[in-house]
């Protein structure tokens, strides 16, 4: 039975970049529900590795830094594509190569490029194929499960995704007048994947959130994608300008006892 309605769908993915990524959960699944997925990459170097994950695949390149890649990259698509059911934005980038530093002291290039490279591209990409996505389309982004706390391993990253979340509704309202294309967002809490290892500090946040969820384990890739896919798929229709989270209950149970008998002997 195909309750997820995906099977003969077509998406446009961009960020696949190896097995551990988010993109390459969701296309997996996609495929295995019968959807066909054509995928966008920064560059070759990246092209060259993920296109032997899905062999016979349609791949293109494109950094989203540059106009003229998108207008390039929408022209390629539209030749060879007439339309799509969905489109998933899986893009994401911060210069941490000077360290970690307080957030008062984020270097307003790397703060503006990462603003572009994570938030406008979704603005810019989906002005691009806004006439090639179907009229009831569903666009999905990656977002994190928590804009408010500050995360000093994070570092100015968070404010960014808030602007991210806050397209959602921007972009919908906007494409409302032609279209009843979809903008959501799925925020998982923290995962392994390859773009988190580069983050400093990154793992003993990862391992404290592992003890701040309930079930003692920390949000697996697959589950975050699994999220992705029922946001893609028509099933989800009624779900619009959201973000979902997927913290596996991390944000309920901070005060777990454990953690405070740990914090309490430290002292």
């Amino acid at each position: 039975m195909d309750f997820l309605q995906l099977s003969g769908k077509r998406f446009l993915i961009f960020g696949v970049a190896n097995k551990k990524s988010v993109a390459y959960a969701v296309s997996k699944m996609l495929t295995e529900e019968g959807a066909e997925c054509v995928f966008v990459v920064q560059n070759e170097a990246i092209l060259e590795r993920a296109s032997k994950l899905f062999p016979g695949a349609s791949f293109f390149t494109c950094d989203v830094e540059k106009e003229e890649d998108i207008a390039a990259l929408r022209r390629a698509v539209g030749e060879k594509f007439d339309s799509f059911d969905g489109l998933l934005h899986s893009i994401a980038f911060a210069d941490y190569s000077e360290g970690m530093k307080p957030f008062h002291e984020t270097p307003k290039r790397a703060f503006l490029q990462a603003l572009d490279i994570s938030c406008f591209s979704l603005v810019e990409i989906a002005r691009a194929f806004s006439d090639l996505l179907k009229p009831n389309a569903s666009v999905v982004t990656m977002s994190i499960s928590t804009t408010r706390m500050a995360s000093e391993n994070y570092g100015y990253m968070a404010p960014i995704k808030a602007a991210l979340d806050s397209s959602l509704a921007f972009l919908t309202k906007s494409f409302s007048a032609f279209s009843q294309i979809r903008f959501n967002a799925v925020a998982p809490s923290l995962l392994k994947t390859s773009a988190s290892a580069g983050i400093p500090g990154y793992l003993d946040s990862y391992l404290f959130a592992e003890q701040a969820i309930p079930r003692k384990s920390a949000v697996q890739t697959e589950e975050a994608a699994a999220a992705v896919v029922f946001l893609l798929s028509p099933r989800s229709s009624g779900i619009v300008s959201q973000k979902i989270i997927v913290d596996a209950g991390m944000s309920t149970n901070y005060f777990d006892k454990s953690i405070i008998e740990k914090v309490v002997d430290l002292n």
